[in-house]
């Protein structure tokens, strides 16, 4: 990618701080949003991947902004605090920021505690019924227009959420599928539903009104596309198996 002409007004806006300041979230979940911190403190993920490359090519260092979810991501846009990140998009969140090519589409659904008696989404949707999904995010909203009768509560990590399943503190967790596959395998007992109750797309996006540092991650993702520099991204984050979305 050729940084093009006028790159100061170009760094200026995407890295006011001569810094590419890129946010990301902190969990075990794995997949193309979630970034993972190590006991050294550095970070691994295809975010980290994908905005060390970015800041390659940009000729500036990279700086990760850690936060808890995507939905403190979307809270701190207002304030300066980051420069681009790669996170899921619903209506919502185009009224806060700026998103160029989605990267990811994921099936959401839910697992199930073990012993549950529910085996699809309409044994699931019923009073009493308490399902867990990740606060402030595509999904629990998502979740929230889906389920009429489940009360749906929105907590600030994955792990809290995966602690509360694992003791049978609540009935069910609303996440990507891939994802739920992964943790059913660490909680014994508990499954994964068949059904989908929505497709979650995942993209770069950076602050409102920074038009040059849009066109530029636009840009950049669809180069990383096209020569492998995403599919390495995924490949490297243990998604080997999962497919680069179609244009």
């Amino acid at each position: 990618m050729a940084v093009p002409a006028g790159a100061d007004a170009l760094k200026d806006e995407i890295a006011p701080t001569g810094k590419l300041r890129v946010a990301i979230a902190i969990s075990p979940a794995g997949g193309a949003f979630w970034s993972t911190k190590n006991e050294a403190g550095g970070y691994a993920g295809v975010p980290v991947d994908l905005g060390k490359e970015m800041a390659g090519e940009l000729g500036v260092p990279v700086e990760y902004v850690a936060y808890q979810n995507s939905g403190q991501i979307v809270d701190a846009v207002s304030t300066g605090a980051w420069d681009v990140s790669f996170l899921p998009k619903d209506p919502e969140r185009e009224a806060r920021m700026s998103f160029g090519p989605v990267y990811e589409v994921a099936d959401a659904t839910y697992i199930v505690r073990a012993g549950s008696l529910a085996t699809n989404f309409a044994t699931l949707d019923q009073p009493g019924i308490k399902v867990a999904a990740v606060n402030n995010t595509t999904t629990m909203r998502g979740a929230i227009a889906h389920l009429k009768n489940a009360k749906v509560t929105g907590y600030q990590t994955y792990d809290q959420i995966f602690a509360l399943l694992k003791n049978g503190e609540i009935d069910a967790f609303a996440l990507s599928r891939d994802q739920l596959n992964a943790m059913a395998r660490k909680i014994p007992g508990t499954r994964v539903l068949d059904e989908t109750f929505k497709q979650t797309v995942t993209a770069v996006a950076v602050p409102l009104n920074h038009p040059l540092a849009l066109a530029l991650v636009t840009k950049f993702m669809t180069e990383a596309t096209a020569n492998g520099t995403l599919r390495k991204a995924y490949d490297d984050n243990g998604m080997k198996d999962t497919p680069i979305p179609a244009k």
